[in-house]
């Protein structure tokens, strides 16, 4: 323990990542996950259908806290950057948000009774900006992590499909959870995804695997301090300074390519995943159970991901897999709607519906998880080019920026999702058996076109990315000469 407790940046040679290291440190993005499922996936429906405050307020306010914890985000990976403590950079900050991260999840689906409709919407934004606000002080130092754990071109895809599995895992997990066994229907709630006793439930489950994620991760790569770089020297000139730093990690050519993607990526991602119970619900009319289920399609494709995403890293390379995994997300994530509203797909009702959307939902999950997966180990490569350039790694800088522009963007996309269900006139506490078909049917012809042409030209902004396995190597080599004459 005391090697371990040691001051790090000792100029020792990292041992070979282990593969319960590895595994763990993937595991705290579960925590990560648990967040995101109750942000895209649950709280409209939740307020809006379970409590009663209107669509366009509960998107409003899930928007404005993705914005103020977005802020947050630079803030957070500086502090990173520049701590200095026994346990380095990132470790104190990642151990001391699990338990007020946890309790705070536990605020958000807990609201005082008897709350007037004004009342409800400040305590939702306020509980919200809590909880992102304290999941960032682990997902930035920990994603911060990773260029240090793993250096080489293809170990790190590997790396980042371990988080981005237990990501998904812990949105969809939880997803499973309360649709199959929290949201259960009863003879006051025949439609088990408005039952709000089961939310209850739901807060308390994600509350602990909230904090034993973060603190499972922690201890898992805590013996890896000794090994990581010792913390830059203090910075001077105030916050011209710091403000100049970040305009120079932000605008390389290659890491302006990942937020020219992730701007429309994120906001597709926010749209679709808000849509997603209200589509279950009163377009494909199924109940809980029947969606719980298609909730474990996204839990097989992050598996099949660990697989795929270093597969398409080492035949075609990071950035030409993203893109081709983009363009299975834009076919299927589409035709399943475009089928059925022409009367082609299989019937509402039918015991093989359930069936073919898992198939096809299976193929928009593995296209999504994948590309995600590679863009986030192209972040890591964007790192040493830019140390190489500017002579400082300042991997909280990236990562907390890619972590702004996914939170700003994908609040746009629920506050779009918001937007569009106001648009359609789908009324608050709305019963699948009562409402106007029709307005399901108008919802889905605003989503098609809107999430397809969304995807492909997200896709189309990594063109410009240049990183490859070559000019990866060539800098790494660049990198190890110039320490040698350093020394």
């Amino acid at each position: 323990m005391a090697d371990a407790m040691a001051a790090p940046g000792a100029g020792l040679e990292p041992p070979p990542l282990r593969r319960h290291t590895r595994v763990l440190y993937g595991f705290g993005s579960a925590a990560y996950g648990v967040k995101d499922a109750a942000f895209r996936t649950f709280l409209l429906l939740y307020y809006n259908q379970v409590l009663g405050l209107r669509a366009d307020l509960v998107s409003l306010a899930i928007l404005i806290a993705l914005v103020i914890d977005a802020i947050s985000d630079p803030v957070v990976g500086r502090i990173s950057d520049q701590l200095r403590t026994r346990w380095g950079r990132r470790h104190p900050l990642i151990y001391a948000s699990a338990i007020p991260a946890a309790t705070a999840f536990l605020l958000l689906f807990h609201p005082p009774d008897g709350l007037s409709e004004g009342a409800l919407f400040w305590w939702l934004l306020a509980t919200a900006v809590l909880v992102r606000t304290l999941i960032t002080f682990y997902e930035i130092p920990s994603s911060s992590l990773a260029p240090e754990l793993a250096s080489g071109y293809d170990e790190r895809t590997g790396l980042a499909a371990w988080r981005y599995f237990f990501g998904v895992a812990g949105a969809l997990g939880l997803a499973f959870a309360s649709l199959y066994i929290f949201l259960v229907p009863t003879p006051d709630y025949p439609v088990g995804q408005l039952n709000p006793a089961g939310y209850a439930k739901l807060a308390w489950a994600g509350a602990v695997v909230m904090a034993v994620s973060i603190l499972a991760s922690a201890i898992a790569t805590h013996h890896r301090i000794r090994f990581m770089r010792a913390p830059p020297p203090e910075p001077r000139g105030g916050l011209a300074h710091h403000l100049g730093e970040m305009r120079e990690s932000w605008t390389h050519k290659g890491f302006l390519a990942i937020l020219g993607f992730g701007l429309v990526k994120f906001t597709m991602v926010g749209l679709s995943s808000a849509l997603a119970l209200y589509f279950g619900t009163f377009f494909w009319q199924l109940g809980a159970r029947e969606l719980a289920i298609l909730a474990l399609d996204g839990i097989l494709a992050a598996g099949a991901a660990l697989r795929l995403a270093p597969h398409l890293s080492r035949t075609i390379g990071k950035r030409n897999g993203a893109i081709a995994m983009s363009f299975v997300v834009a076919l299927f994530g589409t035709l399943p709607y475009i089928l059925a509203s022409a009367g082609l797909f299989v019937p509402k009702g039918s015991p093989w519906l359930v069936p073919a959307l898992f198939m096809l939902q299976f193929l928009v999950s593995l296209g999504g998880v994948t590309t995600m997966v590679l863009v986030h180990a192209m972040i890591a490569d964007v790192v040493e080019e830019q140390e190489l350039k500017t002579g400082r790694r300042s991997e909280g800088l990236f990562y907390s920026a890619h972590s702004f522009l996914q939170k700003c963007v994908s609040g746009l996309g629920v506050f779009l999702a918001g937007l569009l269900i106001t648009a359609v006139g789908l009324p608050e506490k709305a019963k699948p058996a009562e409402i106007d078909p029709m307005a399901a049917q108008h919802l889905v012809d605003l989503f098609v076109p809107i999430f397809a042409a969304g995807t492909l030209l997200a896709a189309a902004a990594l063109l410009f990315y240049r990183i490859d396995r070559v000019s990866h190597a060539a800098t790494l080599a660049r990198l190890a000469a110039r320490t040698a004459a350093a020394e």
